[in-house]
C-alpha cells in the first residue's frame, strides 16, 4: 500500500533527471525517450480507495462543500481519461503508447479521487454525462493539453493560497498535494510531446499542424470567455468561472495581481526538480507575466 503522504515517493514524482548525459536535440529519439520515461518513473502509485479522508468539523464540510468546482472537476477529469486514452489508441510507438495510458489512467484516478471525496463530505454535485470517445482523437488530445496548461496554471495559485490562508484543513492539502502535482507532470509531458510531434511531422504537414493548433487556442479561448459570462456550451447558465473567481469563491482576500505572481511562482516551483532539458510551459506564464507588468503600470 502507497500513500498520498508517501514521503519518499513524493519527492521522487518532484524531482527527476535523465541518465542521457548532454544536450538533447527536440523532435530526436532521445527527447522522445525523455519525455516519456519522465511521465513513467514520476508516477505516484497511490490508490483513491485508501485514501484515508480526514474528519472535518461541519463549519469546514459547508466551506468545502461551497466551492463550486466540484461537479465541474469530475466531469473534465472524466472527459480527459477517455480524450487521452482514446489518442492513446492511434499510437504504435511502445514507450509513447505507454507513456499517454499512465497519463489516461492518472486522469481517471483524479477523477475516482473527487468521486470518493464528494461522497465522503456529502456534497451534492450535477449528474454525470456519458464520456463518450470522441471522433477526432488528435483535436481532443490537444484540446486536452492545452486546456489543462491554461488549468493547471491557475489551479497552482489558488490551492497555494487556499493552503497560505488555512481554507483547507492540512490534512486535505497533504492528499490533494500529489494530485496537483500530476497536472504539472502532465502539461509538461504535453508540452514536450508537441515540440516532438511537430518537428517529426513532413514539412507538408506542420502547417496544417500549425493552423490546428492555433484552432484549439481559439476554441479554449471562446470556451473561457463563454465561461466568464456563465454559459455553458448549450447556453445554460453555469457558475463555473473558478480560475477567474475562484480565491472570492473560497473567501481569501487576494488581488488578481498577487494571485498571479503567486501562479508563477508556483509554476515555477513545481516545476524546477525536473531534468532543466525538457521544455517547459510557456504560453501561459508569459502572458500572465505581460499581465502582471500592465497592472503594475496602472
Amino acid at each position: 500500500m502507497y500513500s498520498v503522504s508517501d514521503k519518499n515517493i513524493n519527492y521522487l514524482m518532484r524531482n527527476w533527471s535523465d541518465s542521457q548525459s548532454g544536450r538533447i536535440q527536440l523532435g530526436s529519439d532521445a527527447h522522445k525517450q525523455m519525455f516519456c520515461r519522465f511521465l513513467l518513473e514520476t508516477h505516484h502509485p497511490y490508490k483513491p480507495e485508501e485514501i484515508k479522508w480526514p474528519k472535518l468539523s461541519p463549519e469546514v464540510m459547508e466551506q468545502v462543500a461551497k466551492i463550486p468546482i466540484w461537479d465541474i472537476a469530475i466531469q473534465t477529469e472524466g472527459r480527459a481519461s477517455i480524450r487521452v486514452a482514446t489518442y492513446a489508441k492511434t499510437i504504435t510507438d511502445k514507450l509513447l503508447r505507454a507513456a499517454l495510458d499512465m497519463d489516461a489512467s492518472e486522469e481517471a484516478r483524479h477523477k475516482i479521487a473527487l468521486g470518493q471525496l464528494v461522497v465522503a463530505y456529502n456534497i451534492l454535485i450535477a449528474p454525470e454525462p456519458d464520456y463518450l470517445a470522441p471522433k477526432d482523437a488528435e483535436w481532443a488530445w490537444l484540446v486536452t493539453g492545452y486546456s489543462e496548461c491554461i488549468d493547471s496554471f491557475f489551479a497552482f495559485g489558488l490551492f497555494e493560497s487556499a493552503k497560505r490562508f488555512g481554507f483547507f484543513p492540512a490534512e486535505l492539502v497533504e492528499i490533494f498535494e500529489p494530485v496537483v502535482q500530476e497536472e504539472a507532470r502532465h502539461i509538461l509531458f504535453f508540452v514536450n510531446w508537441v515540440a516532438w510531434h511537430r518537428h517529426n511531422l513532413r514539412w507538408w504537414k506542420r502547417p496544417l499542424f500549425f493552423i490546428r493548433t492555433f484552432a484549439v487556442w481559439v476554441f479554449l479561448i471562446w470556451e473561457r470567455i463563454s465561461i466568464v459570462r456563465g454559459l455553458d456550451d448549450q447556453g445554460e447558465m453555469q457558475d463555473a468561472n473558478f480560475a477567474v473567481t475562484g480565491s472570492k469563491q473560497m473567501g481569501i482576500n487576494i488581488q488578481p495581481k498577487e494571485l498571479f505572481e503567486l501562479c508563477l511562482i508556483e509554476n515555477k516551483r513545481r516545476m524546477e526538480g525536473y531534468d532543466y532539458r525538457l521544455l517547459r510551459p510557456a504560453i501561459v506564464p508569459f502572458i500572465v507575466q505581460l499581465a502582471c507588468k500592465f497592472m503594475k503600470g496602472t
